[in-house]
Order: structure tokens, then C-alpha cells, then sequence
């Protein structure tokens, strides 16, 4: 199991910094890049010697769900509030936040050729910065995502643009009737593409989102956002961000198969920025996905925020268990 979480580690540090290292404009900022890369694999493998393994929620979720299974009613899982702040407070405190995954396709709006075909990957983490539950039963997370946008089939496959998203999140289980019905995230985020000049976007925003388990199979979530943006850089960002979106899961009941609809209103909810996913698990043991995503409007990446795409692309994912945030 460590050497797979070491071959990750490998993974995850390469996905991150080459972007970086790609960029960066002298031969001082190449070196820095580098030592950063040395010094975060370097903290990586020591935490893979703990016993703390940091994709542990995983096999854990697993274990404990036959526990669940016999909870079951009505579709939904009934558990009552001690368990679930125990289930939330006894998870790895590293782990997976959103889904992580490496995808490559093709516009369905434009000619398709090397300049327009692409490849884009995300990167998703959390570090939970309390060892117990804080007053309120709440939980404190640092998250950071990376998504970036490669234009891997031309010539000299630069990377187009690298969001980078750091937070700090509160959260809550919200319990019901002994039921376990959903979560509420309050967070403060950044994002930002890391660049200067004419290409430099960035903005700040406060966060509440909820997410809802419908029943064993359904969920929803919602959010919304009050953001501050860079009044030079992308001073009309939220106009093609928007303010918010909704978000609808199918889960299967074998757990192969997730099925996702996004919608994030904009421009006054007139128009709708849509993303569409499909994730299916070829082998019940696995934590794998192949990963279809569609994605439709404005703002995918902070650089070209207001050109609209249209993009079709194929992949493998890993996701968080029981559970999905975006």
C-alpha cells in the first residue's frame, strides 16, 4: 500500500510543480521551484511513514460501511448524531477533498485540430487542522486545488493556464431525526492563475454551500459565493463566474457508477454555465474511475474567463468517498 501512496506522491508532485517549473522566467525562480518540489516529496514520504495513511478514508469508509448497510431505511442512512461526529473526527486528517482526476478531448464548437484539443488535470487536497471536534460540532480544513489546462498536443505542449485554489473551510454535519442528511461548509478562498501583467487574474471570496443526501443514491448541493475581485486583471470575472451554482449526484448502488449535472447560473440567471460528468468504476475493488466530462459556457479557466468553450473530454478519476464538492 505505501509504495502505491509513494507512486502517487511521485505523481502529485510532477502534476503540480512542472507547471511551475514551465513558467517560471529566470533561472532563480527554476531553482526555487525545484527546491520546493525536493522539500514537499520529501514531507510527503515521511507522512507515508506514519501510520496516518492520508487515502485511508477510503478503505476505512469501506469498513465501516456494512455498519451502514444495516441502517438502512427508506433509502436513506439512519445514524444518529455521536456516530456521525465520530465517523467525521476518527477520518485520516489528509485526504482527498474534490475529485482528482487527468482528462484529454476535444470542442464540439470549433474545428478540432492540435490547437484547440487539449488536456486538463485536477489536483485536490485537505488537511483537517483540529485533532477534535471544535465547539458547535464543527471541523477546520485547509483545501487546496490546483486545476490546470495543458495544450499537450501542440508544439512544445505548453500549459495554457494553472488555477491555483487554496482555502480554509469550517464545516458541520447537519443531523435530523437521527439522520444524517448533509453537510454545511463555511470557507474563505483564493484563487489565482500565478501569473503578472495582462495575464495576472485573481479573486477572493466568502463561501456557504450545502450539500444534501436525498437518499443513499441522490444528493444535492448548493453555493454561493460574495467575492472581491481584481479591479485591473478581471474586473468583470463574475459576470461569466456568476454567483453560485447547483449541483445533482447519482450514486449507483454497487458504488461503480456516478453521475453528476452541474449548473452555475450567470449573467442575471439568464444564461447557465453547464458541466456533466460520468464516472464508472471498472472493478468494484478499485478506487479508480474512467471519467467522461462535458463542459459548456464561460470562465473554465481564469486566463480566458470570458470565452465561451464547449470541450468534451475523456480520463481516469479518483474520487472522494461518499461524497462530492466542487
Amino acid at each position: 500500500m505505501k509504495e502505491k501512496v509513494r507512486g502517487i506522491y511521485i505523481l502529485l508532485c510532477f502534476c503540480v510543480f512542472t507547471p511551475l517549473v514551465l513558467q517560471a522566467q529566470t533561472d532563480e525562480e527554476k531553482k526555487l521551484c525545484v527546491v520546493s518540489a525536493c522539500a514537499v516529496a520529501l514531507l510527503l514520504f515521511a507522512s507515508c511513514k506514519s501510520d496516518d495513511d492520508p487515502f485511508a478514508d477510503i478503505s476505512t469508509a469501506k469498513k465501516d460501511r456494512p455498519k451502514e448497510e444495516k441502517q438502512k431505511k427508506g433509502g436513506s442512512v439512519v445514524v444518529d448524531e455521536k456516530t456521525a461526529l465520530e465517523l467525521f473526527d476518527n477520518t485520516p486528517s489528509f485526504g482527498i477533498f474534490r475529485d482528482n482526476y487527468f482528462v484529454t478531448g476535444v470542442p464540439t464548437n470549433r474545428k478540432i485540430d492540435k490547437h484547440s484539443a487539449d488536456a486538463k488535470f485536477q489536483i485536490s487536497i485537505r488537511q483537517r487542522l483540529t485533532k477534535s471536534i471544535l465547539p458547535f460540532k464543527t471541523f477546520l480544513y485547509l483545501t487546496y486545488t490546483q486545476r490546470s489546462f495543458w495544450d499537450i498536443y501542440g508544439k512544445s505542449s505548453p500549459f495554457l493556464d494553472n488555477n491555483f485554489n487554496p482555502g480554509l473551510s469550517l464545516s458541520k454535519a447537519l443531523i435530523y431525526r437521527k439522520q444524517l442528511m448533509g453537510i454545511a461548509v463555511l470557507s474563505f478562498e483564493h484563487e489565482s492563475n500565478g501569473r503578472d501583467s495582462l495575464a495576472s487574474r485573481s479573486w477572493n471570496y466568502i463561501s456557504l454551500s450545502g450539500s444534501w443526501f436525498i437518499d443513499y443514491r441522490f444528493s444535492a448541493q448548493m453555493k454561493l459565493w460574495a467575492g472581491w475581485v481584481d479591479k485591473e486583471g478581471n474586473p468583470d470575472l463574475l459576470k461569466y463566474k456568476g454567483y453560485g451554482f447547483m449541483a445533482f449526484n447519482y450514486q449507483s448502488a454497487d458504488e461503480r457508477l456516478w453521475c453528476s449535472a452541474v449548473i452555475n447560473p450567470r449573467r442575471k440567471f439568464i444564461n447557465m454555465n453547464t458541466t456533466l460528468e460520468i464516472n464508472f468504476k471498472p472493478s468494484p475493488k478499485a478506487n479508480e474511475y474512467f471519467f467522461l466530462q462535458y463542459y459548456n459556457g464561460y470562465a473554465e479557466n481564469l486566463l480566458e474567463y470570458d470565452r465561451y468553450v464547449s470541450m468534451v473530454r475523456v480520463g481516469i478519476c479518483i474520487k472522494p468517498v461518499l461524497r462530492n464538492y466542487y
